[in-house]
């Protein structure tokens, strides 16, 4: 895939066409391929049709768009598209808190913005790092699969935390959570790995949320209800606290 820079004068190529099915996708997009096209041979209509057009769905739930991801060591970036659900003053997670086997310092405690972020079966499902940097924790917490907008699913549900440390110390972790349909939390990153900023780093099967962790003093610059995209869109600017109002329209 193009790497190519490009900037807000207008430098850089514009890449189009069909995105690419993520690898993790193709084998059931192509399972159910194959089952519509035996159904089709049989002469088996009632099936084939349906199943020809479940296996469209499952390529294009898989795609993997190419996305231009903001250089600038302010900003913290969307891990998830979707829609943003919830703005909380909270604390972290215990597990990214507490001392672990790794011997690598968690998060501080203390109370934190989350962005939480919930993404429909017709989003992208890829999940990308929110910043650049070193992956200090990977947390794998079993539990319930509730309708992942509620306020609850992000201490029940099945979930997945992850810690980015930069260079500079600076540290934002975000929750990959499994939903009401979501079975599965699949990741491509492990503990100690290095990550440019909007790198895939996993992605969660069917509807799905996912929390971001803001480093203390810094603000939301996204507002409830808005649409934001993986890798691209601005979330926040480490030590950034704006007001921000929108007006729905």
């Amino acid at each position: 895939m193009a790497t190519d820079l490009q900037d807000n004068r207008g430098r850089g190529e514009i890449h189009s066409g069909v995105p690419r099915i993520h690898p993790e996708g193709r084998k059931f997009g192509l399972a159910t391929l194959a089952l519509s096209l035996v159904c089709a041979w049989f002469a088996w209509e009632t099936l084939a049709w349906p199943l020809a057009f479940l296996s469209l769905a499952v390529f294009a739930f898989f795609r993997d768009p190419q996305r231009v991801v903001p250089q600038d060591a302010r900003f913290i970036i969307a891990p998830a598209d979707g829609t943003v659900v919830q703005i909380d003053q909270v604390e972290p997670p215990h597990e990214l808190v507490v001392e672990d086997s790794s011997g690598e310092a968690g998060l501080l405690p203390g109370v934190v913005t989350r962005v939480s972020i919930y993404l429909s079966p017709f989003d992208v499902h890829i999940n990308r790092t929110p910043i650049g940097g070193i992956v200090r924790r990977l947390v794998y917490v079993p539990g319930k699969f509730l309708n992942a907008d509620l306020d609850k699913a992000s201490e029940d549900n099945e979930r997945q935390h992850v810690l980015i440390e930069r260079s500079d110390g600076v540290k934002v972790a975000f929750t990959q959570i499994a939903g009401l349909v979501a079975r599965r939390i699949v990741s491509f990153v492990k503990p100690g790995d290095m990550l440019g900023v909007g790198q895939r780093v996993g992605l969660i099967r069917f509807g799905s949320r996912v929390d971001v962790y803001l480093p203390q003093g810094t603000g939301s610059y996204v507002m409830l209800g808005q649409k934001v995209v993986a890798g691209e869109t601005v979330i926040a600017a480490v030590g950034s606290q704006p007001l921000l109002e929108g007006v729905s329209q």
